[in-house]
């Protein structure tokens, strides 16, 4: 698929990608599980020249989480967007932020060494709405 697009939570911040260049993936390392307050964050490479901000660019901010890996977000909302690595041809976009279905599955399940005890996605039931 081409031209996806993608925004954070608010809508003040949107940006298009050409295609997802890397398969995507469950990352589920300390920082982005800390980062994105969840088990893990799905995310997908894509290469620079395919990524572009389309919008709210001055209200992007963005946080050194390790040593040259930038993650940057709104700063409205506080939604993760993408995360880079300077020194990379690619950037990490947070495969959620897709607005289109980017027609892809996830590929993996990465640094499940980080896994928390309480984290359990095989048996647990599935509901298709919210149950109170």
């Amino acid at each position: 698929m081409k031209n996806l697009r993608g925004s954070c939570l608010c809508k003040a911040v949107e940006y298009e990608l050409d295609c997802l260049d890397m398969p995507i993936s469950h990352c589920h390392c300390q920082t982005c599980r800390k980062a994105h307050a969840a088990a893990f964050a799905s995310t997908a490479g894509v290469m620079r020249e395919h990524f572009r901000w389309t919008k709210g660019q001055d209200r992007l901010s963005r946080y050194e989480s390790s040593p040259g890996k930038f993650r940057h977000f709104c700063s409205v909302c506080g939604a993760h967007l993408m995360a880079e690595r300077l020194a990379q041809p690619h950037v990490i976009v947070r495969v959620a932020t897709l607005d289109s279905d980017p027609q892809m599955t996830p590929q993996a399940h990465m640094w499940t060494s980080h896994d928390v005890p309480w984290l359990e996605y095989e048996s647990v039931e599935k509901h298709s709405q919210w149950q109170a």
